[in-house]
């Protein structure tokens, strides 16, 4: 990896390909396997299912209707609600909502910017059929407490994993621990297929479900007999080529996030007036962004500092926006509204994170960083 020059552009993200990438999508196109059928979806559903410690998974064609195929899989039906993080990619409310359900939102905790698990118990009513917890930017949620009140409640656990690949919890890998978890390997994660999700779990008759529901209801073993609607949600054998190139070099794409991650904190660690996403002791953080939250004495807002970083050729992003402010959602605001989740998306900024970044360039993007915060003090 080359060191990129003071003008040139640092994009927030971009996709690697150091391994077979181009062997095994080569390897499709010569033996014309080149739709949702061949051997790449066989060995990349068997080779994720067991780098994430669980008996199945089951390919997609991107991380939403993963959340969607996983939510029909676990029963939710129309009039029930699903409670979910307020401050999350839209596709977590939106898969609820293909349901005919209600998304129920929880605000963030400040610490690891997750859902607060203390808030959701008393959001359960007798219509709430699950939780969906995102593990936001790479960090898991604290699980041990949530799944103990699905427990108390009869209700699953769905892990919104597309941010976490190789996350771990207290030592067992996101993806693992609620009753089933969604991936994305949309072209900037952590491995991507271009496009493309994953479903995962240890629950035979869940995976079977979901395996009917991808296909368009087709019964297994009963070609073009359709007992229920389904849905053409199925991957692509060349996308599940691609991935599956991506899954033998994971190791190497977590540690590059990792150290872009370790940089990140050295040149910003000690400037107070930005805070970094921690890693909690129980935690393995995956970075899959590398984000900060500006302090409450910098006087550019958020939006300033990415324009003044664009001007000097640095890509960012903003966080999302919590679903309680976006028109589609914000009728389902609660009463005590979602404080922290509010100051996350006002002031937080996702920073350039690829793992084809050099020491030199998060060194540059700190710099101007830390410039632009403390020159307008």
């Amino acid at each position: 990896m080359g060191t990129s020059n003071q003008g040139e552009l640092i994009p927030v993200a971009e996709p690697v390909f150091i391994g077979n990438e181009k062997t095994y999508v080569a390897d499709c196109i010569d033996s014309t396997w080149i739709s949702s059928s061949g051997k790449y979806i066989r060995l990349f559903e068997e080779s994720f299912a067991e780098f994430c410690g669980v008996e199945h998974a089951v390919s997609c064609s991107n991380g939403t209707v993963a959340l969607h195929v996983a939510l029909l899989g676990l029963g939710v039906e129309p009039g029930d609600e699903v409670i979910i993080p307020t401050l999350t990619y839209v596709a977590t409310a939106n898969a609820v909502t293909y349901c005919g359900a209600t998304p129920v939102l929880v605000d963030s905790e400040p610490v690891t910017w997750n859902m607060d698990p203390m808030l959701i118990e008393s959001l359960v009513t007798s219509r709430t059929k699950g939780i969906i917890v995102v593990h936001l930017f790479g960090h898991p949620v604290d699980m041990d407490p949530i799944m103990a009140i699905a427990e108390k409640y009869g209700l699953f656990v769905l892990e919104d994993a597309a941010e976490a690949h190789g996350a771990e919890y207290k030592g067992r890998r996101a993806g693992s621990i609620g009753h089933a978890a969604t991936f994305s390997f949309y072209g900037n994660k952590i491995i991507t297929t271009g496009e493309g999700g994953m479903v995962v779990t240890n629950d035979d008759g869940l995976a079977a479900r979901m395996r009917q529901l991808k296909g368009q209801g087709m019964q297994p073993g009963s070609r073009y007999w359709f007992p229920i609607v389904g849905y053409n949600y199925r991957m692509t054998n060349i996308e599940a080529a691609i991935g599956l190139a991506q899954l033998e070099q994971i190791d190497w794409h977590l540690a590059r996030r990792r150290e872009n991650a370790q940089w990140y904190a050295e040149f910003l660690g000690d400037c107070e007036l930005v805070c970094l996403q921690p890693e909690m002791p129980w935690a393995k953080n995956v970075y899959w962004i590398n984000s900060v939250v500006l302090g409450e004495s910098v006087r550019l807002t958020r939006d300033e500092v990415m324009d003044a970083l664009a001007a000097k050729s640095i890509e960012t992003r903003p966080f999302f926006y919590p679903m309680h402010v976006l028109p589609i959602y914000e009728h389902l605001t609660g009463p005590e509204g979602y404080p922290v989740a509010d100051m996350l998306s006002s002031r937080g900024i996702n920073l350039p994170s690829s793992a084809k970044l050099t020491r030199e360039d998060v060194a540059r993007v700190s710099s101007a960083l830390i410039y632009l915060v403390k020159a307008m003090r």
